[in-house]
């Protein structure tokens, strides 16, 4: 569907450059909508991704700090481990945009929590190296799970103030081990924003050119059914035009065929069109044959194609006619006509307007074309026009398909 207030949106969005990682309201409601889904996905494979490693660091407290194991396996596989797949799977659940992002950066603060306590709970001699890995939590919440960057700031920055709560107080650690460790990750902290930033802005505009395009290709693909429209419809008359007449008789008369059944063909003439046209002028012309249009579409079945043929002259396509009922729908239709009482001062001063409908019905039959249904019902237009206008006549018609080469002479319907 074409939005063209979203469109407006979306390029404003894509001029105005802003170093802000925010949309217009109804850009960012629309981002987040068909970004959510396969965000929430990746951040849970990334969550268990992270949450297998974190663990696997028990291997590391085990031959680095032994007298603090019990205390980080409780701590890492027995609290971090089963709050955090229940994050996950809140998350993989569905929730809303403002509580994903909450959700998924309150892991960070809480493993940063649960490493510091490891940490600080441990009296062997090399324990403080430990703090240089913490940097790792850091680029887990700013580029694997790839926070929204306002998360990513607030996460990153509470982290490193529980990182120098538990490190500055710390008295087995050297102070100049401190300052590179604190130094590393405030560094790394940062590094990784700028990433963070730099990936989420990236992914906004390239939401954008993709929502742009598919827009544009919503106007595009209005624009084809358009010209299709155009292509096979009659522009004076809104009827269809002779090319669309020419592309459905086939199909028409194969379905005919297949199923056993008769087609039928109107051919209508406006009687003393000429001298209409001649004695009101082109634009009133246009005008009448827009009303007799009308009137025949209305008296139509649905299921008929009723064509402008070219001038004044109409065909309707019955599928599955019989003989039976179609003089009474063509005497339908010159009735409706007549009815529209639209004088023809051109003729004389009691004149109006009519039409004169040939009909002809055929069983489809090898040997036979659609041609020779629209010779047969020209025919009995012809004989219609002899006979005085402004009547109906019909060409003899077809009882089975064995029939179907003895069609020939014309009958005359009773008027």
């Amino acid at each position: 569907m074409v939005n063209d207030a979203l469109l407006t949106a979306v390029e404003d969005e894509l001029e105005s450059r802003s170093w802000q990682l925010s949309f217009a309201k109804e850009v960012e409601t629309r981002f987040e909508a068909d970004t959510q889904q396969k965000r929430s996905h990746n951040m849970v494979v990334a969550g268990l991704i992270a949450a297998t490693i974190y663990c696997l660091f028990l291997l590391n407290d085990y031959s680095f700090r032994p007298d603090a194991f019990p205390l980080a396996v409780f701590l890492r596989a027995g609290v971090m481990l089963p709050v955090g797949l229940l994050i996950l799977w809140r998350v993989y659940r569905g929730v809303s945009p403002l509580l994903r992002e909450t959700l998924m950066a309150s892991t960070v603060l809480f493993a940063t929590v649960i490493s510091c306590l490891i940490f600080v709970n441990s009296i062997a001699p090399y324990s403080y190296l430990d703090v240089f890995s913490f940097g790792l939590i850091l680029l887990v919440g700013n580029i694997v799970y790839s926070l929204r960057f306002r998360y990513a700031v607030v996460s990153s920055a509470i982290s490193i103030l529980i990182i120098l709560f538990f490190v500055l107080p710390y008295e087995a650690m050297p102070p100049e081990a401190k300052r590179l460790s604190i130094f590393t990750i405030t560094a790394t902290g940062l590094f990784t924003l700028a990433a963070n930033y730099r990936l989420e802005r990236s992914e906004r505009t390239a939401y954008l050119l993709v929502l742009r395009e598919k827009i544009r290709s919503g106007y595009y693909l209005k624009d084809n059914q358009k010209l299709s429209q155009l292509s096979v419809t009659d522009p004076l008359t809104n009827l269809a035009n002779r090319r669309q007449f020419d592309a459905i008789v086939p199909v028409r008369w194969k379905e005919a065929m297949e199923k056993n059944t008769c087609l039928g063909l109107m051919v209508i003439d406006i009687d003393n069109f000429k001298a209409y046209n001649d004695y009101y002028g082109h634009q009133a012309g246009d005008q009448c044959l827009r009303q007799v249009a009308a009137a025949m579409q209305s008296n139509s079945r649905d299921a008929d194609l009723v064509v402008r043929f070219g001038g004044e002259e109409f065909v309707v396509l019955m599928a599955n006619a019989s003989p039976e009922a179609a003089e009474p729908a063509a005497e339908r239709i010159r009735r409706s006509v007549e009815a529209l009482q639209i004088p023809n001062l051109g003729v004389s001063n009691r004149s109006i307007v009519t039409i004169s409908v040939g009909i002809a019905v055929l069983f489809p039959a090898v040997g036979q074309s659609p041609v020779d249904l629209l010779s047969q019902a020209d025919a009995a237009l012809y004989e219609a026009k002899r006979q005085g206008r402004n009547r109906t006549w019909v060409a003899s018609p077809v009882d089975s398909p064995s029939d179907a080469d003895a069609v020939g002479g014309l009958s005359r319907s009773a008027r």
